[in-house]
């Protein structure tokens, strides 16, 4: 065949140009376009940090960083049994990208930021949690994956604490703003992750029920023998895990590596197949004599590691949030975008509702979370702030990890086939978003844990309800609301533990809404949701205010678009 022939072939299949999309979702800084989260960074106590987070904001939503995000992710973590002699080495196999991830969330301190006093010799910076909070909600936009072990190693920390001879060890290589993927001894690494173990096949959350068991040796050490079902993160450098000892449920820190070099005797049984959170490893491991010390006091394992569980908590409502931001960003570029029957989809009055309830519930995610990070800054000095955590942490993770599924749901239909398919973010916030609500006890264990918080600290809610009740003053809905709650916090059945929580969270975000949101964002926030569920899907219910004000309120991006009927 002739070139020309094939020229003229070639120019023939050439059917169309590509036109009426939206623009691939990257380069997007994550910091400028949220005005909600610049504010928050500054009113609870972090402005300081703006500049370095609007570094990482460029750097998170760069094209080179959300294309580590999908390599690391079409390309999951395998497990490595054996070594090709047949000797045990239960090593796991990330891709590089996975790593590359891994590096840069710890350059910017995401894994230790407001634990860096203690090893650095000052007072700790008002703010710190907050200013790690941030950064967290962006990197979870970038790839959440990864964010499970940088979550753990940052709430390893005031475990860790209850043992200070091990805290003198391992702090310094925690707080290392670095990255060592290698297992290597604890003395020859210059920075180090944790992990933790308690799930186990017979009890789930129940870890009162674990068969684990960890015998002493005479050296101060024990050695645990039983398994985990779940066991995220595998490739870390140490774990807390939970073993019954002589004395009853304890908390271990178990390493990878032995101070001697030799591979302790944790054996990784296979890698879980997951919905989604693929870039992450989670394994089932048995521990067969493996060597552990003992952390907190013998018999008190639960209260050793609530602490960490707490903090981790905190990251799943950052982590949900921050699904959520990306959801919604991706949604309304795309409207603001593509043209349908002669208009803007984002000027179509239906979508337009849609895209404002979006916006609704993703700020209201975003305040609430960074509401209750800047109390885990602030509950050391301050017992109004400590309640609020206390009370509100389960509060916060119920509801924002329930609210991400379904949003994320909605943020991919306004995409159609475009937001179903993988080759967009979409699909994959969408398997990672439930992942959340279960780690670190799902819905009802956060419900029992509220009523858990009425029962034994009644004194603790009645100072939330307060804080909500001068919060309110000057809306009249909002004050009717936070009275009817305060009636409910008295003696509330188990059975209404679920209307109870989602409730302490609407009238929180509300309060949040009120004092610090546009006027348009907080009077449609506490108009639609204050007064019960509006219907199973968004814009169901009957409008509430300007959804045009409410979304350029929340997305600026929105802004210069045509809005015309």
């Amino acid at each position: 065949m002739s070139v020309e022939a094939v020229t003229e072939i070639g120019t023939a299949t050439e059917t169309h140009e590509v036109f009426n999309q939206s623009p691939v979702f990257a380069d997007v800084d994550l910091f400028a376009a949220n005005p909600g989260l610049r504010a928050a960074l500054a009113r609870e106590g972090a402005g300081w940090a703006a500049e370095e987070l609007a570094a990482l904001g460029r750097r998170a939503g760069s094209a080179e960083v959300l294309e580590w995000g999908r390599r690391a992710n079409e390309n999951p973590p395998k497990l490595r049994t054996f070594d090709q002699k047949g000797r045990r080495i239960d090593e796991v196999e990330y891709h590089p990208h996975y790593h590359a991830l891994m590096q840069l969330s710890s350059e910017y301190g995401l894994h230790a930021r407001s634990w860096e006093h203690f090893s650095q010799g000052r007072e700790r910076w008002p703010g710190e949690a907050v200013a790690r909070a941030a950064g967290f909600y962006m990197m979870a936009q970038a790839e959440a994956g990864h964010c499970c072990p940088i979550t753990m190693t940052h709430a390893s920390i005031p475990t860790l604490l209850l043992n200070p001879e091990l805290a003198r060890e391992w702090l310094p290589k925690i707080v290392a703003r670095d990255y060592e993927p290698e297992l290597a001894p604890l003395a020859e690494k210059r920075a180090v992750k944790f992990g933790m173990g308690m799930t186990e096949k017979q009890g789930g959350t129940d870890v009162r029920t674990n068969t684990t068991r960890a015998e002493p040796t005479g050296d101060g050490t024990f050695r645990l023998t039983g398994h985990k079902w779940f066991m995220s993160a595998p490739m870390s450098d140490a774990f807390f895990v939970l073993a019954q000892a002589p004395g009853g449920l304890s908390c271990f820190l178990v390493p990878r590596v032995l101070p001697d070099g030799s591979r302790n005797a944790i054996r990784l049984q296979r890698l879980k197949d997951k919905l989604g959170n693929r870039s992450n490893a989670s394994s089932e491991a048995e521990f067969v004599g493996a060597h552990g010390w003992l952390v907190g006091e013998e018999g008190r394992g639960v209260p050793a590691i609530i602490e960490m569980v707490t903090y981790t908590r905190l990251d799943c409502a950052l982590g949900s949030a921050g699904l959520m931001r990306l959801g919604l960003e991706v949604a309304a570029r795309h409207c603001a975008h593509r043209t349908v029957f002669q208009k803007k989809l984002i000027d179509q009055p239906m979508m337009t509702r849609v895209l404002a309830e979006l916006a609704l519930d993703a700020e209201a995610a975003m305040m609430l979370a960074m509401r209750l990070a800047g109390s885990f800054d602030r509950a050391a000095e301050d017992e109004d702030e400590a309640a609020y955590r206390r009370l509100m942490t389960p509060v916060i993770k119920y509801w924002v990890c329930k609210a991400a599924p379904p949003f994320l749901y909605e943020a991919m239909e306004c995409l159609g086939g475009n937001g179903y398919v993988e080759e967009g973010l979409l699909a994959r916030a969408y398997r990672e978003a439930p992942v959340n609500a279960i780690w670190e006890g799902s819905g009802n264990v956060m419900c029992l844990d509220v009523l858990r918080v009425l029962q034994r600290s009644p004194e603790a809610a009645a100072r939330v309800a307060e804080r909500f009740a001068k919060e309110a003053a000057g809306e009249p809905r909002l004050i009717a609301a936070v009275e009817t709650l305060k009636q409910v916090l008295g003696a509330p059945a188990e059975a209404d533990g679920r209307h109870l929580t989602e409730t302490l969270a609407l009238v929180g975000a509300a309060c949040e809404m009120h004092q610090h949101a546009p006027s348009a964002v907080a009077d449609a926030f506490i108009a639609s949701r204050l007064a019960g569920a509006s219907g199973y899907t968004f814009a169901a219910g009957p409008a509430h205010g300007d959804a045009r004000a409410i979304l350029a309120g929340v997305v600026p991006a929105t802004k210069g678009t045509d809005q015309t009927d």
